[in-house]
């Protein structure tokens, strides 16, 4: 039982590590189905990954934020249900370039035989 303990402490101090540097790829992939304000990009996040990444509103605020000045995410101000305007973000062209390139550097390698071997996923 210590093993099992041990193991679950150790996966998950390695999931919380690997999850703040996946938060701009997960926003990138929300975006690319459609112009998202907030929370709906964190329901696609939490969605999409099953529930095992979730990410704070103030995290995804800042990021994009971040992604604004440096021009690869903008936004539309609409309409919402009530109260002010919703900021409805989509990428820049300079973002779907970046996306496509970040993805084809370093996601589409998942689909070598070589990797696929490496991480038994054709048991």
């Amino acid at each position: 039982m210590k093993k099992d303990k041990l193991l679950d402490e150790l996966l998950l101090s390695w999931e919380n590590t690997y999850k703040k540097g996946q938060l701009t790829l997960w926003i990138f992939m929300a975006l690319q189905e459609s112009k998202k304000y907030v929370d709906e990009i964190k329901s696609f996040i939490e969605e999409k990954s099953n529930g095992t990444i979730t990410c704070e509103e103030q995290s995804l605020y800042r990021s994009l934020r971040k992604f604004e000045v440096i021009d690869v995410l903008a936004y539309d101000l609409q309409e919402g249900n009530k109260g002010p305007d919703r900021k409805y973000y989509y990428m820049t062209d300079l973002g779907q370039e970046l996306f496509d390139r970040f993805v084809d550097r370093n996601i589409k390698l998942f689909h070598s035989t070589e990797i696929i071997n490496i991480l038994k996923l054709n048991k």
